[in-house]
């Protein structure tokens, strides 16, 4: 038996709020990557550089992001009866793919800066470090926002883009340090060796992406907290003699439930369907938004034993 999920009915607040996050995630990824190059060009920092290219990606995940999220708010329909929250899950997945990639260019790159033993021109760098600071300031407080919004709309898709923007954040105060040692030591490795510092960063926040947006993509059932909440409810209902056959899994931010509830052989169908519906309304709230199906089997004393 299934009832109408919650999402559908506080749908168009959250939609409009992911959509919001979005776009400002986009619009700001646009104007500070064009920023970082064009600083990057002028400075020949590699370290600069790699960030443009970090940021670069970011305005593709942010431009996914805004499309998956309307994308997976789309209503089930025959071809997709489970409805299209997977959309969030794989575009988080090739978001970590994407920066790993990203890791190894840089990492090529700042090598061979190394060994070249190549000096940055000090007369260019204080326009780099202003782009940086602006960069790191701008990235924090946009972070802030979408990953606010991701918590409150349970995105996976502004999660993941809100953690770039986190390590964008990170990342560019790291080369804004680097970029200052540089100008006041003239140290030549200190711009590839802060870009490969970053590059390891980048690859642990990609490595927890891919393996969070993994798990949804194969189905991992809900954490052990909410499977707790759920056992919980279905305990402290009198009129269940037992459940079994619980499964869970995620589908975007919906939480896909099914079990078995067993009841008392004699009971009317209309008995049965009452608390089947009673308990996938109270699932429902405690866990929402989801999605809650409930199966009701007579008790049996034969399998009691």
């Amino acid at each position: 038996m299934a009832v109408q999920s919650r999402e559908e009915e506080r749908g168009p607040d959250q939609q409009r709020m992911k959509g919001r996050a979005a776009s400002l995630s986009v619009g700001y990824n646009l104007s500070v990557t064009v920023l970082k190059f064009f600083a990057a060009v002028i400075t020949g920092s590699v370290s600069l550089l790699s960030e443009a290219i970090h940021s670069a990606t970011d305005i593709v995940s942010s431009v996914v992001a805004l499309i998956s999220v309307r994308a997976a708010a789309l209503p089930p329909d025959d071809e997709h009866p489970f409805g299209h929250g997977k959309i969030e899950s794989l575009t988080g997945f090739a978001e970590g793919i994407l920066l790993f990639v990203v890791v190894v260019y840089i990492d090529v790159e700042a090598v061979q800066r190394l060994i070249a033993h190549e000096r940055l021109p000090k007369g260019n760098l204080p326009f780099g470090l202003l782009v940086m600071g602006i960069s790191a300031f701008g990235s924090l407080v946009v972070s802030r926002y979408v990953l606010a919004t991701a918590r409150r709309t349970e995105s996976t898709a502004l999660f993941s883009n809100g953690q770039h923007l986190g390590v964008d954040f990170l990342t560019s105060a790291g080369v804004f340090a680097g970029l200052l040692v540089t100008k006041l030591t003239g140290w030549p490795a200190a711009d590839p060796l802060i870009a490969i510092v970053l590059a390891f960063w980048i690859a642990f926040g990609a490595w927890k992406l891919v393996r969070r947006a993994f798990d949804e993509l194969i189905d991992i059932r809900l954490p052990q907290s909410e499977l707790d909440l759920i056992s919980e409810l279905l305990n402290n209902e009198p009129r269940v003699l037992s459940h079994h056959r619980l499964r869970t899994r995620r589908s975007g931010i919906v939480r896909n439930i099914d079990l078995h509830i067993v009841v008392p052989r004699e009971w009317s169908v209309v008995q049965a369907h009452e608390l089947a519906d009673d308990l996938e309304k109270t699932i429902r709230h405690r866990l929402s938004p989801a999605e809650v199906v409930i199966h009701v089997d007579p008790f049996d004393p034969g399998k009691a034993r």
